[in-house]
């Protein structure tokens, strides 16, 4: 039984997957890297193109929906996915309530809270070994960028700081319903065998932000709100941001996260 599915919101930014067979290079790459645990949360399931292909796994599957009409159209067309889908937004869920395990992540995510998403994966990192995710290109694009980019930014040295990342096959607009104006990405992202020795998580997001927050500008300049002036005499702050390494950022954080006794 395949019901025909209601129409996408633009409000929630849905563009639905139709090419089956990318969503069938979507799971797999999730499938052929799951190690630590089989328990999956895929994001914003919509009509369910990956869904039902999700469900054919021998994986402990819950979807999250925000939308109650894409939750009834999956109960009826695909049966089985009663009492896996939840009525919820992934961005303020309690996550530990779903699975008190590991758990992976995967989902063709709404394009206007694809960042958001990302935030909420790394602050549950702990618990995320595996993502894989449909991304805008662009923002894909900075999520992978290296250092001496112009699209290396907040979102390149958090993610990276933490998570291997992969960038897997572009989508193009004609794979989805409505289609996008825009080329689509797919991204692997794999929780670092080795954790990054960062002295105090809260201070290294904000040193990042402040520091790409004038990215134009020296980061003399840039995180003057941060640190002291005249503790910033190193020339590595004649450097614009975008110049760094991400561990290159992890190691002046940690610099002055223990000057400020943290």
């Amino acid at each position: 039984m395949n019901l025909k599915s209601p129409l996408a919101k633009k409000s929630l930014g849905q563009h639905f997957l139709h090419d089956e067979n990318i969503s069938s290079r979507i799971v797999d790459s999730l499938i052929e890297k799951i190690a630590e645990s089989n328990n999956v949360v895929e994001i914003g399931p919509g009509p369910g193109a990956l869904t039902k292909i999700l469900l054919k796994e021998k994986i402990n599957l819950r979807c999250i929906e925000l939308d109650q009409r894409m939750i009834e159209h999956l109960n009826k067309t695909y049966p089985a996915s009663k009492d896996k889908v939840i009525h919820g937004d992934f961005l303020t869920v309690n996550l530990a309530e779903i699975f008190n395990d590991k758990y992976s992540v995967v989902g063709n995510f709404p394009y206007n809270i694809s960042s958001q998403i990302l935030f909420r994966i790394l602050q549950e990192k702990e618990s995320i070994p595996l993502m894989v995710g449909m991304f805008q290109k662009e923002v894909g694009d900075r999520i992978a960028s290296i250092h001496g980019n112009k699209t290396y930014g907040i979102l390149s040295v958090l993610v990276q700081a933490y998570y291997d990342v992969e960038n897997l096959f572009i989508v193009e607009p004609s794979s989805f319903t409505p289609p996008p104006k825009v080329r689509s990405v797919v991204l692997r992202l794999t929780l670092k065998k080795e954790k990054a020795k960062i002295a105090d998580e809260k201070y290294f997001f904000a040193f990042v932000k402040n520091a790409f927050g004038q990215r134009r500008k020296t980061l003399r300049n840039s995180l003057a709100q941060i640190i002291p002036k005249e503790k910033m005499s190193d020339a590595i702050f004649e450097k614009r941001a975008e110049q760094l390494s991400v561990q290159q950022f992890i190691d002046l954080a940690n610099k002055f996260a223990k000057q400020n006794g943290r």
